[in-house]
């Protein structure tokens, strides 16, 4: 799924969790932050939301993105708790009938 808001646009990309807690990063997400084995990325989380960023710089730009695009949208963090939720019940719905 994209989502397009001025000039940022955000994009959702489904992940499973291995046995081992491991992620797999999207080959076309891998290219397009030009990542390499052994990467740092740093894990956000906001309340029930996670951000991954590969650069650390970023995130107090990005939380100041979302907090804005939150008040000008008169949001707060339990509208998005509750449009996460159906999101991934949406998500999880689409890969059970892939699979």
């Amino acid at each position: 799924m994209t989502y397009i808001s001025e000039n940022m646009e955000i994009k959702a990309f489904p992940i499973r969790i291995d046995n081992e807690g491991k992620i797999t990063i999207p080959e076309d997400l891998k290219v397009h932050l030009s990542l390499v084995t052994g990467d740092t990325l740093t894990l956000l989380q906001i309340g029930e939301v996670v951000l991954l960023t590969p650069k650390q710089p970023q995130v107090p730009q990005i939380a100041d993105k979302i907090t804005a695009m939150m008040e000008d949208a008169g949001l707060e963090i339990g509208d998005l708790l509750q449009g996460l939720a159906a999101e991934r019940a949406a998500i999880w719905q689409e890969q059970d009938n892939n699979a």
